[in-house]
């Protein structure tokens, strides 16, 4: 330890470890001289307390020339503990140190300063380069004798240093910091730091660089590493099972439905034929705490009149002629703690509305033949393609069962109402039945472009359908527009053709769309955040796809 002392001491700075109460940890020889240097020319203890404070607000290395200029000091935080943060500061005398520096004779000396990670170059008042360390060579892969003795003038305009942060900070006149990469490619952050005398003039300017290549290759790393995340959340994000939620009005009904699944409230889920109904009542059946249990789908309108009442209510042994002896439960039965999802309501008859509405409120049911009731713990979901209000009015609905199911409504919109999730169903059909039938089908861009301009009246449904079908009787690997049933290529459209290669891949088609998408909007709108928000993807997925695609902002 006390060689380690005998060490510190020989450094012509002073070197002080401190407590950000003031308290003073360690101090070397020439510290003393330093810390009445510094009392004096600063305003004692008001003054220490500033620099206390000062240290607090910069816990990374910090560098700062004192009032009068004669002592820099460098502070940085070296550790925490329970009573608070411990701190190291150097000073130095800017008026010595470049002779002490240039003068020096010991190997101790020499060692301290290039053993150094950083580069450190001192320049004097006239730009010439007086000292450099071993850092500096090696970062810069220079000779010492190609660099002193020479003017950072003549140093940048041979490239040795460009751009020279020290001609900055000598032009400027203050401390100047820049992220740049030096002739060989690193990727530097340099400061220029200039010192004045009591007059102001300068007289000399000292210059740091520090090898900010890994941190900045990890750091880019990283970038990439959260962006992917970001996009595989969003991927998840914009499908549940066979839901696509791309569309912000799919998101409405897919955050609302996350809502109800948290309680046992009677749902009506209206919208027309094959956009997804029965998808969203199984959405809130499995969001909701009764997952594990039956789930049961009852179409009314594809079972007969005269079968209805019996397949939802169950009968009694003998009920009627051809029932079972020992009877039958219903589907409200072996949906029971469950769900029980009546979808095309619409279709139910008069007399059984009566029946669901007694087993909606009274939470129990009566079996065909029987006299005992059976109570029943089952949530209800309901859907129709039908406008049930105008049914109401033209009394083929019960109104009283109207507002016992319509507690709260969800709709679907079309699929033409929600363009955006064209594509991402595409796209998942395509790989579905690629799957099944072992194939590996792809579309043609024009292809594509059909399908998206196409208005889909049957919805979800019929997208999927023809997925299927154009899978199956396409002979080739690759699905073209004359692959596509007569009836979607008759179809007049207006929408701007998408003007895609002819023989693009499904990602190459995948990344064309989103190009276009994305410097469309990049012509309108001035940041990256707004993008983003037009888009409704994350900020730092725009960045990147900008950077990927090479996209520009529109120039006002």
């Amino acid at each position: 330890m006390e060689f380690v002392n005998q060490l510190l001491d020989m450094i012509p700075a002073g070197m002080v470890i401190i407590r950000e109460n003031g308290e003073i940890l360690y101090q070397n020889k020439r510290a003393s001289f330093f810390l009445d240097l510094y009392r004096i020319k600063i305003g004692n203890e008001q003054q220490i307390a500033a620099f206390i404070a000062d240290l607090q607000q910069n816990r990374q290395e910090n560098w700062k020339v004192l009032e009068d200029n004669d002592v820099l000091v460098q502070t940085y935080l070296m550790a925490e503990d329970q009573d608070g943060c411990i701190f190291g500061a150097m000073f130095f005398d800017i008026e010595n140190m470049a002779n002490v520096i240039s003068n020096a004779s010991t190997e101790e000396f020499k060692m301290i300063f290039d053993s150094a990670q950083d580069a450190i170059f001192i320049d004097n008042k006239d730009g010439v380069t007086q000292w450099m360390n071993k850092a500096a060579s090696q970062l810069y892969q220079v000779s010492k004798e190609n660099v002193i003795g020479k003017n950072i003038d003549e140093q940048e305009k041979s490239g040795l240093f460009y751009p020279s942060v020290a001609k900055m900070a000598f032009t400027k006149k203050e401390e100047v910091t820049i992220l740049h990469n030096n002739r060989h490619g690193k990727k530097l952050m340099t400061t220029g730091t200039p010192i004045f005398d009591k007059r102001g003039n300068i007289q000399k300017i000292i210059t740091t660089s520090r090898d900010m290549t890994e941190l900045i290759s990890l750091k880019n790393q990283l970038e990439d590493v959260h962006n992917t995340l970001e996009e595989l959340k969003e991927e998840q994000q914009e499908r549940i099972g066979t839901l696509i939620i791309k569309s912000k009005k799919m998101k409405d009904v897919i955050q609302l439905s996350k809502r109800l699944a948290q309680i046992d409230s009677t749902v009506l889920i209206t919208g027309e034929s094959g956009v997804g109904k029965g998808e969203i009542a199984k959405f809130i059946h499995l969001f909701g705490e009764n997952q594990d249990r039956p789930f049961v789908k009852v179409n009314c309108g594809a079972i007969p009149e005269s079968l209805l009442e019996s397949e939802l209510f169950g009968y009694e042994a003998g009920a009627f002629t051809g029932s079972k002896k020992q009877g039958k439960p219903g589907l409200f039965e072996v949906a029971q703690n469950g769900t029980i999802f009546l979808d095309e309501i619409s279709e139910l008859p008069l007399n059984l509305q009566v029946k669901l509405l007694h087993a909606i409120q009274d939470k129990e049911i009566q079996r065909v033949g029987g006299i005992k009731p059976i109570p029943v713990n089952v949530r209800i979901i309901t859907a129709t393609n039908q406008d049930l209000n105008e049914m109401v009015r033209m009394h083929q609905f019960r109104e009283d069962l109207y507002y016992r199911l319509n507690v709260v409504p969800i709709h679907l919109s079309p699929l033409r109402e929600r363009k955006e999730d064209i594509f991402p169903l595409v796209t998942y059909f395509l790989k579905k039945y690629n799957e099944k039938f072992a194939v590996e089908k792809r579309l043609d861009s024009n292809t594509i472009d059909v399908l998206l301009r196409y208005s889909w009246p049957g919805n979800v449904r019929e997208l999927e359908n023809i997925i299927e079908r154009i899978v199956i009787t396409t002979k080739g690997q690759e699905i073209l527009p004359e692959n596509l049933p007569g009836f979607i290529l008759g179809e007049d459209h207006r929408q701007k053709d998408m003007r895609l290669s002819v023989k693009s891949t499904l990602k190459q088609t995948v990344e064309e769309v989103e190009k276009q998408v994305i410097a469309a909007a990049a012509q309108k709108h001035r940041t990256t955040r707004e993008i983003a928000k037009v888009l409704d993807v994350s900020q730092p997925t725009i960045v990147r796809k900008m950077n990927k695609y090479h996209i520009k902002y529109q120039s006002s």
